[in-house]
C-alpha cells in the first residue's frame, strides 16, 4: 500500500521509473492519460505500427506539445520527454528502460515481445490477455527464471480478480469462486460482427461514428473474451474451470454467495475453487438487480462457526447457511489504473497477477457449419467463439486454441457447436506463436494431467 511513497523516493533521488508502451489503442491511451499525472513515472518511449496514431494519443490525453518529439531514446532520457517509434524491438532494447507494457491485443506480437523482454532484461506488464491465455504459463516461467516480472495488467478484470483472491487467502478465507460480470445470453455465442450492434442497442452507423471495432466488441459479447480472461485467472490463482466451461449464471451483488456455491448446496458451481462469470441479464433478458456487468468478485467460505458468527456480526451478505459470503468491486478502470502494475514491477519486483501453471485453456467452437477450405477469422469473428476448458481436457482433445485461429484454413468440414482440433486446420508449423504454444503444452502437460486426477 506504499507504492506512491516508494515512487516519490525514486523521484527525490532523481531516478524516475521508466516505462515503454507498445500499442496506443484505448487501453494504452488511458494509461498515458494518467501517467502524466503520476510524478516520478517517465514514459521513455512509445511504439506503434502507426507513429502518427501514437502522437495523436499524446495530444488526445492532454500531454504538452513536444512531449512525444524526442529524436531518440537517449534524448528522451536526457530531457524527460518521449521517443515515438514503429519499432517495438528497439523500444524493448532501449537503455535505461525498466518496464514494458504490451497493449497490442495481438497474441503473436505479445509472445514475441515477452521473449524479447527476457532477452533484454526488462519487466513486462501484459495487457494483452490474448497472449497470456495462449502461452502465459511458459512466458511467466521464462521471466521468473531470468529474475524478471511478468505481470497481468492492474485495472483489467483478471488482475483485479487475482487481487480479491489474494485478499481472501491472506485473510484465511477459503476461496469458493472468483470471476467477473458481463452481459450474457446463450444466443450471444452465435453473434457475429454483422449482428453485434443490435445486442448493444446501437446502429452500425452510430458505432462507426464512435470508432468502435465490431469484431472486438463481438468478442466481449459472444463469450470469447470472458473465456480468455478466466483462463488467465485460473492459470494465475490455481482456481479451475468447470468441465464444460463457463455457465454465466445470472447473479447480482446480493446474490453472489447463494448462486456461487456448490450445486449440492443449492448453488450453480461444479466444484469449490472455480472460476465463473456472472450475467447481468436473466435468461429471459430482464436485467439483474445490482448487476456486476463491469465488476469483479470473490466468494469465500467461513472456515469455522466463529468466523460465520463474525460474518453475521459485521453485516456481511451471506447465503441462507450463513457460511458463504462475497466481496466485490462494482467497476474497473482498465488503463487508468495500469500504473499500479508498472510501479509494482519496478519498485517491488512483484506482479499484479501472473500465471503459475496451465489450468485453463480457450478452445475454438464453430458458430455455424463450416466447410472445408474456409478460413477462420479468429476471436470475435463469424466462424468461431472461444469456450473455456480445463487445460487437461483441452490437451486430451487436441483442441485448437482461439489465439491461433485467425487466418487458418479448414482441412475438413466442422459442424455447428463442435470443438475444433489441430487436425481440423492447415497449420504453419514454422510460425513463432504456434511453436511457443506447442512448447508450452509439452512443458505443462504433465502438470495439467496430474491436476485433473
Amino acid at each position: 500500500m506504499n507504492l506512491y511513497a516508494l515512487l516519490q523516493e525514486r523521484l527525490a533521488a532523481g531516478r524516475p521509473v521508466t516505462v515503454g508502451l507498445i500499442g496506443t489503442g484505448k487501453f494504452g491511451s488511458m494509461f498515458l492519460a494518467q501517467a502524466r499525472q503520476t510524478p516520478g513515472l517517465h514514459v521513455l518511449g512509445v511504439a506503434d505500427l502507426d507513429p502518427q496514431r501514437a502522437r495523436g494519443a499524446f495530444a488526445a490525453t492532454g500531454w504538452p506539445g513536444g512531449t512525444a518529439a524526442a529524436e531518440s531514446f537517449e534524448a528522451a532520457r536526457r530531457d524527460g520527454t518521449t521517443h515515438v517509434t514503429d519499432d517495438a524491438g528497439a523500444l524493448i532494447a532501449a537503455e535505461g528502460l525498466e518496464v514494458v507494457i504490451d497493449a497490442t491485443g495481438n497474441p503473436a506480437a505479445g509472445i514475441a515481445h515477452a521473449r524479447a523482454c527476457v532477452r533484454e532484461g526488462k519487466h513486462l506488464v501484459m495487457v494483452n490477455v490474448e497472449a497470456d491465455a495462449l502461452a502465459g504459463p511458459l512466458l511467466a516461467a521464462e521471466a521468473r527464471q531470468a529474475g524478471l516480472v511478468y505481470s497481468m495488467a492492474y485495472g483489467d478484470q483478471p488482475a483485479m480478480i487475482c487481487e480479491l483472491v489474494d485478499w481472501a487467502r491472506a485473510s484465511g478465507l477459503p476461496v469458493v469462486a472468483a470471476g467477473k460480470g458481463t452481459k450474457y445470453l446463450p444466443a450471444y455465442h452465435d453473434s457475429t460482427p454483422e449482428t453485434v450492434w443490435g445486442h448493444y442497442g446501437l446502429t452500425p452507423e452510430r458505432a462507426a461514428a464512435g470508432g468502435m471495432n465490431p469484431q472486438m466488441f463481438n468478442s466481449f459479447l459472444d463469450g470469447t473474451k470472458s473465456a480468455i480472461e478466466m483462463a488467465a485467472v485460473a492459470n494465475a490463482t490455481g482456481l479451475t474451470p468447470a468441465p464444460r466451461g463457463l455457465r454465466f449464471p445470472p447473479a447480482g451483488a446480493e446474490q453472489l454467495a447463494a448462486v456461487l456455491r456448490p450445486q449440492a448446496e443449492g448453488g450453480s458451481l461444479h466444484h469449490k475453487g472455480q472460476v465463473e462469470v456472472v450475467s447481468s441479464l436473466e435468461r429471459d433478458g430482464r436485467p439483474v438487480e445490482r448487476d456486476l456487468r463491469w465488476g469483479v468478485y470473490v466468494v469465500f467460505e467461513a472456515p469455522s462457526d466463529y468466523t460465520a458468527r463474525c460474518f453475521a456480526e459485521y453485516g456481511l451478505v451471506t447465503d441462507d447457511s450463513g457460511r458463504y459470503s462475497a466481496m466485490y468491486k462494482p467497476f474497473h478502470l482498465i488503463g487508468l489504473e495500469l500504473g499500479v502494475s508498472v510501479l509494482s514491477a519496478a519498485l517491488r519486483g512483484e506482479a499484479t497477477g501472473s500465471a503459475t501453471g496451465f489450468r485453463g485453456d480457450v478452445a475454438c467452437v464453430a458458430k455455424r457449419d463450416l466447410a472445408a477450405g474456409e478460413r477462420l477469422d479468429g476471436e470475435g469473428g463469424t466462424t468461431v467463439w472461444g469456450r473455456l476448458l480445463p487445460a487437461a481436457d483441452s490437451l486430451a482433445r487436441g483442441a485448437l486454441p482461439i489465439g491461433l485461429a485467425h487466418g487458418l484454413a479448414l482441412r475438413k468440414a466442422v459442424g455447428y457447436g463442435e470443438v475444433l482440433t489441430w487436425e481440423d486446420v492447415v497449420l504453419d508449423e514454422a510460425d513463432g506463436a504456434y511453436q511457443v504454444r506447442r512448447e508450452m503444452e509439452r512443458r505443462f502437460a504433465p502438470e495439467a494431467a496430474a491436476a485433473a486426477q
